[in-house]
């Protein structure tokens, strides 16, 4: 028995070394998977916000080519309303899902300034529907479609803490003087 009690503080202090190395190590592994997670939650977010971001331009861009076949705007490829329809649907049917993305996944910043930039978006449809020659109504909703788009990747990049990015202001060739 003396053996056993001469033993013991070793003993003691190798199950105290093992339990703290096991608590080290579940703690890490814990650490880890959260890092882990909050980075796949991320990704998700970055996703879902440049996933709706495209859907959205991608009407952005039909409203530009049939504006441009009204006369309002300048766009090389400009498309009658009636060409431009079946394209408008299709472009309609990718952003519902992204908005629906959008709303599970984003901040409330960021949705708000999507609902900004789509209600903008929508207000150019209108008017393209309307088959109205007015530049300069057009390009003032052009600029309210520029400001609303600069303010969702300002708040996408604030969400998610990245550098601030170019304004993507520019005039095309053919405005310049």
């Amino acid at each position: 028995m003396s053996a056993f009690i001469q033993q013991l503080p070793a003993l003691l202090g190798v199950v105290i070394g093992a339990l703290g190395s096991y608590l080290v190590v579940v703690r890490g592994d814990r650490m880890r998977f959260r890092r882990e997670q909050a980075a796949r939650r991320e990704e998700r977010r970055l996703a879902a916000y440049v996933d709706y971001a495209q859907a959205l331009k991608r009407s952005v861009t039909l409203t530009y080519q049939v504006a441009a076949q009204l006369g309002n705007d300048p766009h090389p490829h400009p498309l009658s309303l009636q060409e431009a329809e079946p394209l408008f649907a299709e472009a309609m049917a990718a952003r519902d899902p992204a908005w629906e993305v959008l709303l599970l996944l984003g901040s409330p910043e960021v949705v708000e300034r999507a609902r900004t930039w789509v209600l903008t978006l929508i207000d150019m449809e209108q008017f393209i529907r309307r088959d109205t020659c007015d530049p300069a109504t057009w390009h003032a909703l052009l600029e309210r479609q520029r400001v609303s788009r600069d303010g969702y990747y300002t708040a996408v990049r604030n969400d998610l803490a990245l550098p601030p990015g170019h304004p993507a202001q520019w005039t095309p060739p053919m405005l310049r003087s």
